[in-house]
């Protein structure tokens, strides 16, 4: 094993030791909850299923809202232990966690097979419920409303961008706006096409081989973002890295994709173990230079 693979792996056991020594039921606890969205259809707000994870502190803490990808929340019926996992960590570090669900309410289970601008779920629905959820969140009991973020996945870290991007009219009007927001692997040339400024701390973790949602648009997007946004991202691009790189499924081609680096040929998805750990390590830092955490 390699002294970078191997010093990544370690920091990624230190990352995950808080969480794995919480009693099963305090580490994995979630309530099931409604959230409201700022998306309307029938003249009433969409309302979300979301999963509560509160942190067992004293005092008020920081809250995350964790936006799923195109594959939806779910695994065979269950929320997918990517968010459970996640959840832990989150709570092992003082931080209350919110996944909501933008599907299920609108009629879909999936969106990966259906084509860019045909999909039935859009990213103005998504940034939307992405800013209800954060406002949902500062009205709990418990929730420290200076301290809110977004962190998201894929097509869920698309929806970060947008939620966190001030050249948005919805976003610079937004009651509550996160203090900081974490994109993995998220498709970024929407984003770039529109101009970027972030609206607080961006960490942008992105795999240098992804052929779903390459990494030169949110290198270009790092370099170009206008105002005091470029100033905020924080970019990391990890080498021999796919799509789903902070997975643990192997590297797989999943010919059902239309789109992509070459639309129709399919695309690669799967863990890369140094750059889970390393990345695992990175999102810990950030998080706790940015909301001061123990």
């Amino acid at each position: 094993m390699n002294r970078g693979l191997r010093l990544g792996l370690l920091a990624l056991l230190r990352f995950t030791a808080a969480a794995s020594m919480l009693p099963l039921s305090a580490a994995w606890a979630q309530d099931k909850v409604q959230v409201p969205s700022l998306d309307v259809a029938a003249g009433q707000a969409v309302v979300m299923p979301g999963f509560w994870f509160a942190a067992k502190v004293d005092g008020s803490a920081p809250a995350m809202v964790l936006m799923h990808g195109c594959g939806g929340p779910y695994n065979k019926g269950l929320l997918a232990e990517r968010y459970t996992t996640l959840a832990a960590r989150l709570n092992a570090l003082g931080v209350h966690a919110l996944v909501p669900d933008s599907l299920t309410p609108r009629g879909e289970k999936e969106l990966c097979t259906q084509r860019n601008g045909a999909r039935r779920v859009t990213q103005t629905q998504r940034r939307r419920d992405a800013l209800g959820a954060l406002q949902w969140l500062a009205s709990q009991p418990g929730v420290d409303a200076s301290r809110l973020g977004l962190l998201g996945w894929s097509n869920g870290g698309s929806t970060v961008l947008a939620a966190s991007n001030a050249r948005h009219a919805e976003v610079a009007a937004a009651q509550v706006k996160p203090s900081l927001s974490v994109a993995f692997y998220p498709g970024c040339a929407s984003e770039l096409a529109r101009g970027f400024e972030s609206v607080a701390p961006l960490l942008l973790l992105v795999g240098k081989l992804d052929d779903w949602t390459p990494a030169a648009p949110c290198e270009q997007l790092a370099q170009v973002s206008g105002g005091s946004g470029a100033s905020r991202i924080q970019l990391l691009v990890y080498e021999g890295a796919h799509h789903g790189f902070d997975g643990t499924a192997p590297v797989r081609l999943r010919r059902d994709v239309p789109n992509g680096v070459d639309p129709g040929r399919g695309v690669h998805v799967g863990g890369e173990p140094a750059a889970r750990a390393a990345s695992a390590l990175a999102l810990q830092e950030f998080l706790r230079h940015q909301w001061n955490l123990p």
